[in-house]
């Protein structure tokens, strides 16, 4: 038997979890998905070069294979890349919004949303008839990397609102994985900044082994309750 509601679900968390968590979490879907196993969130620019979005599929798929949860927040660019391989490779996905969710953003990821909802989960901190705003979305994604074991950044701009997450993730104890390209760019000050708080490297040649080593920080969500 698992957690059965949102309030058990807080009730685990520790003390820095609970103050960053949402006190109302409304969602559709297989609830099970947000503390059964391992997550991983996969985050990145709305407008992804095609290089990004070649790394995005190749590393979800590879989470997939090792049955990880592929978390993102339904957006342009890298977010949408995550969720649709996800659901090609039979893997499983959560979606994060920074909206209700009865609205969708951007709207043509309506369909996908609406599948999310039927086979995976869809989570959101926002109630039917919140307005949008800009605001919202770094809100979302502080509770995107709570829910996550680690964040994997595919790419960022100086001003990306992924750049968010991360540190969001960093603060919470959360592994943050950047790609070895992102790290090696010098006309970007975030990534050695990340690093020196905690953030790894990702590359080709250690992502098995630090996949396959990933603190479960919510494990203590696995149990039998």
């Amino acid at each position: 038997m698992g957690i059965s509601s949102y309030n058990e679900y807080r009730s685990h968390l520790t003390e820095i979890e609970l103050k960053n968590s949402p006190e109302e979490l409304y969602f559709e879907g297989n609830f099970c998905l947000i503390y059964e196993g391992q997550r991983v969130s996969v985050v990145g620019s709305r407008k992804v070069s095609p290089e990004g979005k070649v790394r995005a599929k190749i590393i979800t798929k590879k989470l997939v294979e090792k049955s990880i949860t592929v978390v993102s927040g339904l957006a342009e660019g890298v977010d949408t890349i995550a969720h649709t391989t996800a659901i090609e490779q039979g893997g499983k996905t959560i979606s994060v919004l920074g909206t209700p969710l009865d609205k969708v953003y951007p709207k043509e990821n309506k369909d996908l949303l609406e599948r999310i909802k039927k086979e995976h989960l869809a989570i959101s901190q926002f109630p039917i008839n919140y307005p949008s705003r800009p605001a919202n979305f770094p809100i979302r994604n502080r509770t995107m990397a709570l829910i996550s074991d680690a964040t994997i950044i595919i790419e960022a701009s100086e001003k990306s609102g992924t750049r968010h997450q991360g540190w969001e993730a960093l603060r919470l104890g959360r592994t943050v994985l950047i790609l070895e390209n992102i790290a090696m760019d010098k006309s970007l000050k975030w990534p050695s900044e990340m690093i020196e708080y905690g953030a790894q490297v990702l590359t080709r040649e250690n992502f098995d082994d630090i996949l396959d080593n990933l603190p479960f920080l919510t494990a203590k969500m696995d149990y039998a309750f």
